[in-house]
């Protein structure tokens, strides 16, 4: 069971192209994305590749951290745990020797956005992990002594994995500087005075609420017949009741942003400082067209991998840097971040570093992208989505992520096609209006010695 804090990056669209990229129009045929609702309002994805006798199984709840009640920070990803326990069918830990017993792996993931349990097995037992998730989706049996103990394990996580951890309680600290008003600001795992608060009156009420049929999406990708996948939906997943039509998952608003924000935490255990540096961007699902793929793009040439600006001019031209980068946190339900960051060599200063890598933002949304340059980043982004097919978690991934965030699959088979028309204009545009100094917010990893500098 893990964290998923920063949602998932817009390489799980990656793997879209290659089902356009399929050349015989009967392969094609054959890999064809299949997309189904069941009665109770359960939506079903199939993404067939049998290449492999194997298939991953997923379950995507439409309930993340940002949409927590006020005061009940950390209970999406309390939950997450508290699916694992007994039900009214099946006793605690049976799902998981199940899974064992067949060779299989299964985990959970909690993000701002969405809740996910996930399988991977022969395609002989998929029916069976469908029965198990049907049953876990109404049936769980939550007891007092149950959440007792499970309440103990993530505030051990939160003190393990974040309080323990300078750089996990730096980006805490921006990310809650970053975000003024939108629910982005609280952790996904919880503030630890609220977590310990959490009891089962809370629990039961947002299971109540929020683990229905109507408020989920299971993608289903590997060696799988659609029709059979959607046999075996209706036989186990078809027997769950839809629950109440929940309300619009509409949150507070970011305002606009007029100021620049610096937070620095220094620490005895940091050896090499570090920055980042954020911006409040749209995302897919709340951009204007064009704005979000031209992001993307905007990130993978300022800093994507070590052809990107960044990495050819401080890491190796300058020899200033020890990494140096971007990304766009694009499958984001709100709006979302775009982040640079980067570290000092050897002798170099973290301040001649963040000075560099200001220089390259600004380079870029005052002189733009070369055309060449754009068109190399377009492939690479190809060759990463032809790569990305090769991995069924991947594909999963990419749809379950799009689903949950307010797309459908037509955004998903689309979005090579919305890639390849960005222009050199409009890369240029997105950097200029979104990537101003003046509204930003960086993060100062620092050693302790570096205190005051």
């Amino acid at each position: 069971m893990t964290l998923n804090t920063r949602g998932l990056r817009a390489a799980f669209l990656a793997g879209a192209l290659a089902f356009a990229a399929q050349a015989p129009a009967r392969a094609a045929d054959e890999a064809a994305v299949k997309d189904f609702l069941l009665e109770n309002g359960l939506e079903v994805v199939v993404i067939p590749d049998h290449r492999a006798p194997i298939v991953t199984h997923m379950v995507w709840y439409k309930i993340g951290s940002a949409d927590e009640p006020p005061g009940k920070s950390g209970i999406a990803h309390f939950f997450e745990h508290l699916m694992f326990k007994a039900t009214s069918n099946n006793a605690a830990g049976e799902f998981d020797r199940a899974v064992a017993d067949i060779g299989g792996s299964n985990n959970a993931f909690t993000s701002y956005d969405y809740t996910v349990f996930h399988e991977t097995v022969p395609p002989s037992a998929l029916e069976e992990m469908m029965g198990f998730e049907a049953d876990r989706m109404r049936n769980l049996v939550l007891t007092d002594d149950v959440i007792k103990t499970e309440r103990d394990v993530i505030l051990e996580e939160r003190r393990s994995r974040i309080d323990n951890d300078p750089q996990a309680v730096l980006d805490e600290e921006v990310d809650a500087t970053l975000w003024q008003n939108q629910p982005y600001r609280i952790p996904v795992i919880g503030w630890m005075q609220e977590m310990e608060q959490l009891n089962r009156e809370d629990a039961k009420a947002f299971y109540d609420t929020y683990y229905r049929p109507n408020n989920a999406v299971v993608i289903v990708a590997g060696d799988v017949d659609p029709d059979a996948v959607k046999a075996m939906a209706e036989r186990t997943y078809g027997k769950v009741a839809r629950g109440p039509d929940l309300r619009p998952r509409i949150r507070p608003v970011e305002p606009e942003q007029n100021t620049k924000r610096t937070v620095t935490l220094t620490d005895a255990r940091v050896s090499v400082p570090s920055f980042s540096t954020q911006w409040v961007v749209p995302s897919y699902h709340t951009a204007k067209p064009g704005e979000a793929e031209a992001l993307d793009l905007l990130a993978e040439i300022l800093g994507g991998d070590n052809r990107s600006r960044l990495y050819q001019q401080l890491v190796v031209k300058q020899g200033i840097a020890s990494g140096a980068g971007a990304f766009f946190q694009g499958t984001m339900l709100d709006a979302t971040n775009f982040t640079v960051y980067g570290s000092p060599r050897g002798d170099a200063k973290l301040s001649e570093v963040e000075a560099a890598v200001d220089a390259e933002v600004a380079r870029i949304a005052k002189d733009g992208v070369t055309g060449d340059e754009l068109e190399r980043a377009k492939t690479r982004y190809v060759r990463s989505m032809v790569f990305a097919r090769d991995k069924q978690d991947d594909m999963a991934n990419m749809y379950g992520s799009t689903l949950a965030t307010g797309g459908n699959v037509k955004d998903v088979e689309e979005w090579p096609d919305r890639i390849r028309k960005v222009t050199a204009a409009e890369v240029k545009a997105a950097a200029a209006r979104y990537l101003v100094l003046d509204r930003s917010t960086t993060g100062y990893l620092l050693p302790q010695q570096q205190a005051g500098n």
